[in-house]
C-alpha cells in the first residue's frame, strides 16, 4: 500500500492551477495528450532523458508498466497509467471544495499571521470558477482577504442566516415562478428587508458530453434513453435546484432519467467522470466542460448572488468588495471565464427587484 504524503508552497504568485501536484501525474498526463514521451518532456520543460529515467523508475516502485510504446507510432498509457491518470484527476476534482477551503483557511492564518490588523471577509459559497481567481485577485489589489468556505447554496445561506459569515454565494434563474422548484428552496431563507443581494456574475449551466458529441445529446428529453449513463450534483446544491427547474418547465420527470441520483461534489467532478468516460453526460458549468476538452449543451443563463444581511452593507471591508467588484478590471477577469459574464457585479439589488418569488404585502395595523 502506498501512502500519499501532502505538501503546499508559500508564494507571492497568483497562479492556483495546480492546487496539489504530483510529478509522475504531471509526466502521464503530457503523454498522453502529446502522444509521445518527447513532446511530453518539451510541454514539462524537462529534458527526454529526465522523463524517460522517472518513468522507468515508477514502473520499477509500482510493480506495473507505465507507457507502452513501438517504434514508428505514438506512446500510449498502458492500461494501468491510464487507469492511475484518471483516477488522481477524479480525485482532484471530488476533492476541489475541500482544496480550496484548505487553502483559504492557510491563507487566512498567514494574513493575520503577518498582519493581526489584516483585513478578512468570510463567504459560504455554492462552488464557482470565479471565486478563487477573485480571492487571489483581491489579495493582491487591496490586501483584502476572502476566506471562502464552499459547500451548496442551500448550506451557504444557512451559514449566513445563523451568523457563521458574512455573504453566502448562491446562484438561481431569477425568472422562476413563485411555486416554482426554485422558489420553494430559496423563498424560506431570504428575507425582503432583512437580505439583500449582491450582484456578481451570470453563468450558463447545461449538459457536459464527450468530445464531439458522439451521442447526440442535445437536451434533456435526451437524458431519458435507456442505457444513457448520467451523474448529477447532490441534493443541497444550486446546480440540482437548476436542473430540477428545467425538468420541471419540460415536464420531464426525474425517475426517468437513469442515474439521477448518482451524484459528484463539485462541477469539476462531474465533468471529469465524463471526461474519464465513467458517465456519458452531467449536468453543470461550461467553464468545467471547457477546462477537460469537452462538449457544452447550454441550456440555461443563471445569476450568481453574493446575499448578505442589510446591516452588513456598512461594514468596511464590504464596502472594499463592493468596490472592486465594480472595476472594468474585475470584469474583463470575469468575462475571460467560459460561460461567464459580468452583470450587475458590484450593485447592490433588492430581492424583490430581481427574484419574483414573493407576494409581499405591509401587514394591516
Amino acid at each position: 500500500m502506498h501512502r500519499v504524503h501532502l505538501t503546499y508552497l508559500l508564494s507571492g504568485s497568483t497562479d492556483e492551477r495546480q492546487s496539489l501536484h504530483h510529478p509522475l501525474v504531471a509526466m502521464l498526463a503530457a503523454v498522453h495528450d502529446t502522444g509521445s514521451i518527447s513532446n511530453g518532456a518539451k510541454r514539462l520543460g524537462l529534458s527526454y532523458r529526465h522523463v524517460w529515467g522517472e518513468l522507468k523508475r515508477w514502473e520499477t516502485e509500482l510493480g506495473q508498466t507505465l507507457v507502452t510504446w513501438v517504434k514508428g507510432q505514438p506512446a500510449r498509457l498502458s492500461p494501468f497509467g491510464a487507469k492511475l491518470l484518471w483516477a488522481e484527476r477524479q480525485a482532484q476534482a471530488r476533492l476541489a471544495p475541500q482544496i480550496e477551503a484548505l487553502r483559504s483557511e492557510l491563507e487566512r492564518a498567514f494574513a493575520i499571521a503577518f498582519d493581526a490588523g489584516s483585513d478578512v471577509i468570510s463567504l459560504y459559497a455554492s462552488h464557482d470558477e470565479a471565486l478563487p481567481r477573485l480571492r487571489a485577485w483581491l489579495g493582491q489589489r487591496d490586501g483584502l482577504h476572502l476566506d471562502i468556505q464552499f459547500t451548496g447554496s442551500v448550506d451557504a445561506l444557512a451559514a449566513l442566516n445563523e451568523g457563521r459569515c458574512l455573504l453566502a454565494g448562491f446562484h438561481a434563474i431569477t425568472h422562476a415562478g413563485v411555486r416554482s422548484p426554485t422558489a420553494k428552496v430559496y423563498r424560506p431563507m431570504l428575507k425582503p428587508g432583512r437580505h439583500k443581494l449582491i450582484g456578481f456574475a451570470t453563468r450558463t449551466q447545461g449538459l457536459i458530453v464527450a468530445p464531439g458529441n458522439p451521442l447526440g445529446i442535445h437536451g434533456l428529453a435526451d437524458l431519458q434513453r435507456a442505457g444513457l449513463r448520467f451523474v448529477n450534483r447532490q441534493r443541497g446544491t444550486g446546480t440540482r435546484v437548476v436542473l430540477e427547474e428545467l425538468l420541471a418547465a419540460a415536464a420531464l420527470s426525474a425517475t426517468s432519467i437513469g442515474g439521477f441520483e448518482a451524484t459528484e461534489p463539485s462541477h469539476q467532478a462531474a465533468a471529469q467522470a465524463v471526461a474519464s468516460g465513467a458517465a456519458d453526460v452531467s449536468f453543470g458549468i461550461e467553464a468545467a466542460a471547457r477546462a477537460r476538452g469537452l462538449e457544452f449543451v447550454p441550456l440555461a443563463q443563471e445569476q450568481y448572488f453574493l446575499a448578505t444581511l442589510a446591516e452588513n452593507l456598512d461594514n468596511p471591508n464590504v464596502s472594499a468588495l463592493l468596490a472592486a467588484l465594480r472595476t472594468p478590471e474585475w470584469a474583463a477577469d470575469l468575462n475571460a471565464i467560459p460561460g461567464y459574464r459580468a452583470e450587475r457585479s458590484g450593485e447592490v439589488l433588492s430581492l424583490r427587484s430581481v427574484l419574483p418569488w414573493w407576494t409581499y404585502r405591509k401587514p394591516k395595523h
